[in-house]
């Protein structure tokens, strides 16, 4: 099994100290990869900047030539309240973009099995015209219209546990049947949107699924909106390439959410899309970082990833589960997701 390593020294120059996205998470990923002998067992690919042709078509021209004048400045500036753009912020996102697109094409063109792609800044809130949530360029977006026009890929699945929801992949693909989308995020939570009733528009109807979870869910859950939700949806959709945006923010102990996953929870999720991507679309799937800001939970999962990715069946879970804890009632959610999209 041959897994493609995506990420770059230059990831961490992106940086604001005292802000939750800060460097220190993508310096804990590279640590316990490189402890673990992970890195070591995967194919390292150094990424290439996204072409501005590429980026364009999911971003508009006004919004890149604001990315490109921050540039020019000596300094770190808001684009709004919580996403910030130093001088060289602009290039490294772009680098970011490109090694999601370059772990896609490894795989697409047969040089790896799957891929884990470990950046910074993170992608899905990106919007086409702004900046949102600590996000400057979408990753997974530019990823899969990469393999839309390069690769002829007619259907790709994208996969988002994040636990903030995806607005920004949502919206580039809310009208296109060819993505499928589906979002499981905590709600209430920024950025208030990715409601049960948000299902697509025009040809791209029902191709947006959005599992919004009340606070206080975890393993058995997850699991279950997996095996209830995503699976049926995915096997009605036969997706050729499976993109993930995953999000370490979910687990109990991260300080920007209210969720309940453990580490061996989200282990058996990054599982089932492993074992999906197989039966699927030949194995053909890739990870992407995206959140998660309590750094330990952070690096053990992206390590726990990597395991899956490479054939192993040991989860490292130095956390545990959180304590006194009971799961609410999933089930009428999960019923209403089932209902508004007919996979009852």
């Amino acid at each position: 099994m041959t897994t493609a390593y995506v990420t770059h020294p230059r990831y961490a120059v992106h940086d604001l100290v005292g802000h939750p996205e800060h460097a220190g998470r993508i310096r804990a990923v590279w640590q316990r990869l490189e402890q673990d002998g992970l890195a070591a067992r995967m194919r390292r690919i150094d990424p290439t900047p996204v072409s501005l042709e590429l980026a364009l078509t999911v971003h508009t021209p006004t919004y890149l030539e604001l990315l490109k004048q921050t540039g020019s400045l000596e300094r770190v500036v808001r684009l709004d309240a919580d996403t910030y753009c130093g001088p060289t912020s602009f290039d490294i996102a772009r680098l970011a973009a490109g090694g999601t697109v370059d772990a896609v094409a490894a795989v697409l063109g047969g040089e790896a099995d799957n891929g884990l792609v470990v950046v910074r800044p993170p992608g899905h809130h990106a919007m086409p015209d702004r900046a949102m949530g600590f996000c400057l360029l979408n990753n997974v977006a530019v990823a899969a219209r990469y393999a839309q026009r390069l690769h002829h890929i007619e259907r790709v699945l994208i996969v988002d546990y994040d636990v903030h929801h995806g607005n920004g992949t949502e919206a580039m693909f809310y009208d296109d049947p060819s993505v499928l989308y589906i979002s499981i995020h905590q709600w209430p939570l920024y950025p208030g949107t990715g409601m049960v009733s948000d299902t697509g528009v025009g040809a791209g109807e029902g191709t947006t699924i959005n599992v919004p979870v009340p606070p206080g869910h975890g393993d058995g859950n997850y699991a279950a909106i997996f095996e209830q939700v995503v699976w049926p949806a995915a096997i009605r959709f036969q997706p050729q390439l499976i993109l993930v945006s995953v999000g370490y923010d979910a687990h109990w102990s991260d300080p920007l959410a209210e969720m309940r996953l453990s580490l061996k929870g989200y282990a058996h999720l990054a599982r089932e899309l492993i074992l999906m991507a197989r039966q699927l679309c030949g194995g053909r799937i890739v990870f992407v970082m995206e959140g998660g800001y309590d750094v330990t939970a952070l690096s053990y999962g992206m390590a726990n990833i990597a395991r899956a990715l490479l054939g192993d069946d040991e989860i490292e879970d130095p956390m545990g589960p959180p304590r006194n804890y009971d799961e609410p009632d999933i089930a009428p959610l999960i019923e209403r997701v089932q209902r508004q999209h007919n996979l009852e």
